[in-house]
């Protein structure tokens, strides 16, 4: 039995187990990665040394969050997919093809994030990834795709830009879709972004960089349609008024990313509809507690806010599961807490702000009918409307219509995009509309590991 089993290994997750070791709470931590580090600090350890320079200070920065992990107190399972969650804190993984069963006294969800999908005419074909996998190529392989034109909204899109250049592979252009009305929208949340300055700060010099490395750059586009016949071959917009179309070999789309919260769904957290990040997020009360009292959760899986907001969430919600536990006094859990919070909230100002200004990418919110949204079983927007049109009202209803969410991914990238559709076709919010109801397992698990079925040997077993 652990104090504390914490389930991601990113900035939130690896900031929480070791603060929580501090405080002599003994911790497991289950990672489906190889090595710690989540998606922002990918494979960090050693990555870092070969292509720092690359991938900038923010993702160095992650250096000392992985090397937490040693600690007397932490076992580290790595490769892990967890798959069930029963009683708030039995959870049920897979490693190396054999099933096992983790106790603890108190749960960390530290599930991070996902990039947003962004469903337009032509995504599925091959050559056309999200750019936040092209990072990760990046940082587990060195490669970068060649010949390749980024398109969406969001800062993510400068950073992997940068880094392409960096990389002597620079894109043959970003093709952005927010308009100057976001910005002038998001000018109302000018003081907070005034508040954060170090992310505009670092934002004007990726663009500086990319101006520097003349990267052709088109603002508001519109129609955007991946055109090709057995794999991408060009990138056709409208944007100031023009038709165009960019020949390329790699089609690199993102317009944000999203929590992860198939995890939480799946132990019947209640989540809300947050209109300024378009998607669900978790309820969660002081230092992440939800409603599953002996349940956490810490990072971009509670609403997005980056790796250094991450991992300062992990901490305070380690200090309240130490006080929780016991470990902690509670007038020193509030003491070391008070920075920690204040930290937060600085890192937190300026994404009011970038929010409005990069919002998701309305064509791809609410597709063209023939568009597929569910990749696992090859739904259109399209069937999703006539489903509505049948009197379906709910994501979970979907299912019986046409499968959808049914596949191996279990909705996790098209979960969305149903809310969406069915929230438009009836007129309805999102929260009234709602989401999967997610069942375990969570994650695919065959009969012959379940089979196997066995305890972990930690250090506390």
């Amino acid at each position: 039995m652990f104090d504390l089993i914490v389930i991601g290994a990113g900035p939130a997750g690896l900031a929480g187990a070791r603060t929580a070791a501090g405080k002599g709470l003994t911790v497991l931590v289950l990672d489906e990665q190889p090595r710690p580090g989540g998606q922002i600090y990918r494979d960090v350890e050693r990555a870092a040394p070969l292509r720092g320079d690359i991938l900038g200070k923010d993702y160095t920065a992650g250096l000392d969050l992985a090397r937490g992990l040693d600690h007397a107190k932490i076992t580290h399972v790595p490769a892990a997919t967890v798959w069930q969650i029963e009683a708030g804190t039995n959870v049920f993984y897979t490693q190396d093809g054999v099933a096992r069963e983790a106790r603890g006294k108190r749960l960390l969800l530290a599930t991070g994030a996902l990039e947003r999908p962004m469903p337009i005419p032509g995504w599925t074909l091959p050559g056309v990834m999200g750019a936040g996998a092209a990072q990760i190529l990046l940082k587990q392989s060195g490669i970068v795709p060649e010949r390749a034109v980024l398109a969406g909204a969001g800062p993510l899109l400068y950073l992997v830009a940068a880094q392409m250049v960096r990389m002597g592979a620079p894109p043959l252009a970003l093709v952005e879709t927010q308009t100057r009305s976001d910005f002038l929208r998001a000018l109302k949340h000018l003081p907070g972004a005034l508040a954060g300055w170090r992310y505009l700060l670092k934002g004007a010099g990726m663009l500086s960089e990319l101006r520097r490395a003349g990267i052709p750059r088109y603002t508001g586009a519109t129609r955007l349609r991946v055109e090709g016949g057995v794999q991408a071959e060009a990138l056709s917009f409208r944007a100031g008024g023009t038709d165009r179309r960019l020949e390329a070999e790699t089609v690199l789309l993102h317009h944000g990313v999203v929590p992860h919260v198939q995890a939480a769904r799946s132990i019947g957290i209640p989540h809300r509809w947050h209109a300024g990040q378009n998607c669900f997020v978790p309820e969660r009360g002081a230092g992440g507690r939800t409603v599953v009292e002996t349940v956490y959760i810490a990072g971009d899986g509670a609403g997005i806010g980056g790796a250094k907001a991450a991992a300062l969430a992990g901490r305070l919600a380690a200090l309240h599961i130490a006080a929780d536990l016991g470990a902690l006094p509670e007038t020193d859990r509030d003491r070391e807490a008070a920075p920690l919070q204040a930290g937060l909230t600085a890192e937190l100002a300026a994404r009011p702000f970038l929010d409005a200004a990069y919002p998701p990418f309305a064509e791809a919110l609410s597709p063209d009918d023939a568009t597929i949204i569910c990749r696992c079983e090859e739904v259109t927007a399209g069937d999703i409307r006539r489903y509505a049109g049948m009197g379906c009202l709910g994501p979970n209803q979907t299912k019986a219509f046409g499968r959808p969410g049914m596949g191996p991914c279990q909705g996790r990238y098209c979960g969305l995009s149903v809310t969406a559709l069915l929230s438009e076709a009836h007129g309805a919010p999102p929260d009234a509309t709602g989401y999967y109801r997610i069942r375990p397992p969570i994650k695919p698990v065959t009969l012959g590991e379940l089979a196997a079925l066995s305890k972990p040997k930690g250090k506390s077993e």
